[in-house]
């Protein structure tokens, strides 16, 4: 307890502080801001991961408030990386003027513009990370990546969109770029873009490399779909027909099933790398996706990734185009709605997977496979007794992607995944009702196909969502959506079986999910001892309440023998194997922390694997979803 006199002096001081910060943002106004801000970014110094940000500001003499973007576009949470910017200086007329941060929004700089200025002038740095435990990292020797709201400030009191913004860039030397903002010209590496609006700005991220390959994926079209590679080295680039031919049926397929394009020109930005961080970002013109660098030279090995381009391209009818009403904000520095991101990236998380197939870029049996391990993971997901997947809706903004102690009993983000299967059993329930007349195909027209041409979002509600697919076929659409979306208990598995099909495990495992844990380097146990090791023999993804767990495994474990022998994957195989036929536990030597000891586990059930089976004398609703469109 702080004793008398300092309680006092500290509640005093808390109390003056917080009457001096108590200044409410300006209210943000749908009207135009006064002048264009002029924006230069120096991205050449590759060396320190460093960029260099020059604003000038338009401004008139007075207090102004500064923002530095807190929800980040298609992050679907407050990650705005403020901790990366350095070295704030503001000026005017040359002279330094003083800013202060706001101590109850820290996102918020408050500035006094001096008399007679006109212009604001802003430099600081923004710190890209140089080592993965600061962040995924965005600049390589070969690779950079920009995403525009880890470096930009703007005026409070206007709607982002009514903000116009004007940006030169300096790459490094001879490096070539891919982005949908639109260039003006170009002398040697300076690049200036054409005026936007900030909302746009900030929505048209942009990938450059040493190694660059556009490709054309919609030869001829009078709306340019364009695949911008950015890659590690000149061959990882190199790709062959056949290759690329699926990424164009995946366009083809794409609007066959939405009916419109929403966008003026479409740009994938694809790194191509073992350095370059991994990541899937939707935009509306465009979309950030990061891939290992063998996506080409091993084509065989890399299937389980080839969904990520079709489902950020869904995201530009889905999310960008169409968003939920609770995404319709005025600035970057309003927190968001997610209640409807089972919507947003459940349906594209199924149409991802549903594309990939009707294209080619995944084999149909792979997708099944896909389905197949959605189902498992979520019959096996403990804490569906008690969390709803709606309510992981809020993951974003109460985890934003840290990694959970007990992943399996807490859930993160299931609204992608669960929210596919949620989808699955919308599409089947149409397909039967309506004798197959309908599916979710005609959804995706009716609701996503509107106002063919216009870039501007549309926003729905739940109850749109369900007037439309009443639309398509009468049901009471509403009770079906919120019993799987809002109450606990099983996983929603009722159209996996609609489709024809039931989950199933073998002590095989399929082709494609074999690979897919050779590609991760991991041991999957999940549905056996109820765990997975990594090829270090680090103990992951436990499941609650499941064999390992009661037998004392925990977090920041390795498996270091498996019955008096030096742990390997296939020996631990083989014991579970082995055990069904045999009364004695499985005994591992594990080490946590500094501690060793044995766990025993009394577990004779064999391995098992998830995958697909034909429910017989029932239609195969499923084949038919995942066969091209005609």
């Amino acid at each position: 307890m702080l004793p008398a006199l300092l309680a006092t002096a500290f509640l005093t001081s808390a109390t003056i502080v917080n009457t001096a910060a108590a200044q409410p943002l300006p209210v943000s106004q749908d009207q135009p801001y006064p002048g264009t801000i002029k924006m230069k970014i120096d991205a050449s110094d590759t060396a320190h991961s460093i960029f260099r940000i020059h604003l000038s500001i338009p401004v008139k003499p007075g207090r102004m408030t500064l923002l530095f973007p807190q929800w980040v576009t298609a992050q679907h949470g407050p990650t705005g990386m403020l901790h990366q910017m350095a070295g704030l200086k503001v000026s005017a007329n040359g002279k330094q003027v003083a800013w202060k941060r706001d101590p109850l929004n820290v996102f918020a700089f408050l500035i006094d513009v001096p008399k007679e200025a006109s212009t604001l002038e802003v430099e600081y740095q923004h710190l890209s990370p140089t080592e993965g435990n600061q962040g995924r990292i965005a600049v390589t020797p070969d690779i950079l990546g920009i995403q525009w709201q880890s470096m930009t400030m703007y005026p409070a009191g206007y709607h982002t969109r009514r903000i116009p913004i004007q940006t030169t860039l300096t790459l490094p030397a001879g490096w070539q770029y891919g982005t949908a903002l639109e260039t003006a010209t170009r002398q040697g590496d300076e690049v200036q873009f054409k005026t936007t609006d900030l909302e746009t700005f900030i929505d048209s991220p942009l990938f450059a490399g040493r190694y660059f390959k556009q490709v054309d994926l919609d030869p001829g079209a009078k709306i340019p779909v364009r695949l911008n590679i950015v890659a590690d080295s000149q061959e990882a680039l190199e790709a062959k027909p056949e290759q690329i031919e699926p990424h164009r049926e995946m366009i083809r397929q794409a609007y066959k099933l939405f009916d419109s394009q929403h966008y003026a020109h479409y740009d994938f930005l694809f790194a191509l790398s073992d350095e370059f961080g991994g990541v899937g970002r939707e935009h509306h013109q465009s979309s950030e996706n990061g891939v290992k660098a063998n996506y080409f030279t091993e084509w065989n090995k890399t299937e389980a990734v080839r969904t990520l381009l079709p489902h950020e391209f869904t995201h530009s009818w889905n999310g960008k185009f169409r968003r939920p009403k609770g995404q319709d904000v005025p600035n970057f520095n309003t927190p968001l709605d997610n209640n409807l991101l089972w919507v947003y990236e459940g349906q594209t998380q199924y149409w991802g997977q549903v594309l990939a197939s009707r294209s080619g870029l995944v084999k149909t049996a792979s997708v099944r496979d896909m389905i197949a391990n959605m189902a498992a993971t979520y019959s096996n997901v403990q804490g569906r007794t008690w969390r709803p997947v709606v309510d992981t809706t809020n993951d974003p903004i109460v985890n934003q992607r840290r990694p959970q102690v007990w992943p399996n009993w807490q859930r993160s983000e299931d609204y992608y995944s669960e929210g596919a299967l949620v989808w699955l059993d919308v599409d089947t329930k149409l397909r039967e009702l309506s004798g197959e007349k309908r599916s979710l195909d005609d959804f995706a027209k009716a609701f996503f196909g509107v106002d063919n041409g216009v870039i501007v979002a549309k926003h729905y509600t739940f109850d749109d969502v369900v007037k439309s697919l009443n639309a398509i076929q009468s049901f009471d659409w509403g009770p079906f959506l919120k019993k799987r979306i809002e109450e606990t208990g099983p996983a929603p598995l009722d159209g996996l079986a609609r489709a024809g099909w039931k989950l199933v495990y073998t002590d095989k495992q399929t082709e494609f999910l074999k690979g897919v844990e050779e590609q991760s380097k991991t041991a999957n146990f999940q549905y056996s001892l109820g765990f997975s090791v990594g090829s270090d023999g680090k103990v992951a993804g436990i499941v609650w309440d499941g064999i390992g767990f009661k037998a004392g495994l925990s977090g920041n474990t390795t498996v270091l023998a498996v019955n008096g022998r030096a742990y390997k994957a296939e020996l631990l195989r083989s014991a579970v194997t082995a055990a069904v036929k045999d009364s004695k536990p499985i005994d591992l030597l594990v080490k946590r922390g500094n501690d060793y000891r044995t766990v025993s586990l009394d577990y004779h059930g064999g391995l098992k694997y998830p995958r697909l089976e034909r429910i017989e004398g029932t239609p195969d609703r499923l084949e038919t979803i995942l066969q091209p469109k005609k």
